[in-house]
């Protein structure tokens, strides 16, 4: 039996009052911890160390769909830290064979229209059909204190016991749109594991959503009822990048609203060029609570149009050019890196930044300066490569 002993401000004579007890501590550490010696004479249970993977056991429980390890892979592609970083660029590269064999579909939207509750009607049908369900949803970031509630998971409640679904919130990280930089190789790590439904929920912040397109090939637009007259739907530019948009909580009282709302983006629709060639936009209602017109909407219009875009190569092509426009942005990310790591950068940023702040000089001429600095800088005999173009700075 554990031994125990009273606290201190137990009373000793009032043994019948307090039934509070304390365990004795673990005295002289323990093995799993570190710079620590350990008393040979005393008999404690072995401390069980999780195993540390290497390439291949992350490759090859990706490949066997195990998701202890398939979590443990995005946790390593998720990773800042440069010692991460090779190792999991080597794991994407073995499995990058295995991938691109999913539909990908972004859902987006205003917040509170239901993009969680709608994903996971869609997630659990789609589970007990037979199909394997990745949810990647973006979970907004403090701008404060930079974290994240990371609560998708447990709104999803009943999509999270399917056994053919695999739920992973990510932080949006103050990224445009919520994207994290890491979710295009979160999607390859879940397509590789055999999830061949990928659902990307994105933050829902308006204009800015529009980056949700560089990753996926079906992109639906969740909205409400009572959003405004048609000219300002026209307004939002989302709306020129939806391959369908839905009206949800068309249920009770509601019903009635959502079917005229439905038909004022369709009239919307008219004015806006399709988002994909040979595939006409249009506008639906469903409901996320009792599962109305969801099932309807993925066979009629979702799979409609990846069996189309499959057909007549517009899938290809897309994903041909999210790729190089992808590698672009990494460029482009890697270089403004490099840019505010130049120790000639650093020296002088501060005295041009109070400069531009005490008006002594213009935003214009301070971009002139600082990009000077950095032309002169020569890039020659650094170790550029063992940056990582993800580092933050």
């Amino acid at each position: 039996m554990t031994k125990t002993y009273k606290p201190d401000w137990v009373p000793q004579q009032d043994d019948d009052k307090f039934a509070c007890r304390v365990m004795y501590g673990v005295k002289g550490g323990h093995e799993g911890m570190p710079n620590i010696t350990i008393d040979p004479e005393r008999k404690s249970a072995p401390v069980i160390k999780r195993k540390r993977l290497d390439v291949d056991d992350y490759v090859d429980g990706v490949l066997k769909g195990d998701r202890m390890v398939l979590s443990r892979a995005i946790t390593l592609v998720e990773s800042n830290a440069a010692a991460h970083f090779n190792m999991a660029q080597q794991v994407i590269q073995k499995l990058l064979p295995y991938t691109g064999k999913s539909s990908r579909i972004g859902i987006t939207g205003v917040p509170g229209a239901g993009k969680s509750t709608f994903i996971e009607a869609l997630g659990t049908n789609l589970c007990r059909a037979g199909h394997k369900v990745a949810v990647l949803a973006v979970d907004p970031s403090s701008t404060v204190t930079k974290g994240s509630i990371l609560g998708d998971k447990t709104r999803m409640e009943q999509l999270s016991r399917e056994e053919n679904a695999f739920v992973r919130p990510s932080p949006s990280g103050g990224t445009l749109g919520g994207l994290t930089r890491k979710s295009r190789e979160t999607l390859l790590l879940c397509e590789a594991a055999g999830y061949d439904t990928i659902l990307v929920e994105t933050v829902g912040v308006g204009q800015s959503e529009t980056t949700v397109r560089s990753m996926v090939d079906f992109f639906l637009l969740v909205v409400l009822t009572g959003a405004g007259d048609e000219l300002q739907g026209m307004k939002k530019g989302v709306m020129e990048l939806a391959d369908a948009i839905v009206v949800n909580k068309a249920d009770g009282d509601n019903k009635q609203r959502a079917f005229v709302t439905r038909a004022e983006y369709e009239r919307i629709l008219q004015f806006l060029r399709p988002a994909t060639e040979n595939w006409l936009t249009k506008a639906y209602t469903c409901s996320a609570f009792t599962g109305a017109g969801i099932m309807e909407l993925w066979h009629d219009v979702v799979e409609v149009f990846m069996q189309q875009g499959r057909g007549n190569g517009v899938l290809t092509e897309r994903r041909k050019q999210q790729t190089l426009s992808w590698v672009y942005t990494m460029v482009e990310e890697h270089l403004r890196n490099l840019f505010y790591r130049a120790p000639e950068i650093v020296a002088c940023k501060g005295s041009i930044e109070e400069a531009v702040v005490e008006g002594r000089l213009t935003a214009t001429l301070a971009v002139q300066e600082l990009i000077g600095k950095f032309s002169q800088t020569s890039l020659s005999g650094r170790n550029v490569d063992a940056s990582s173009p993800f580092e933050i700075k």
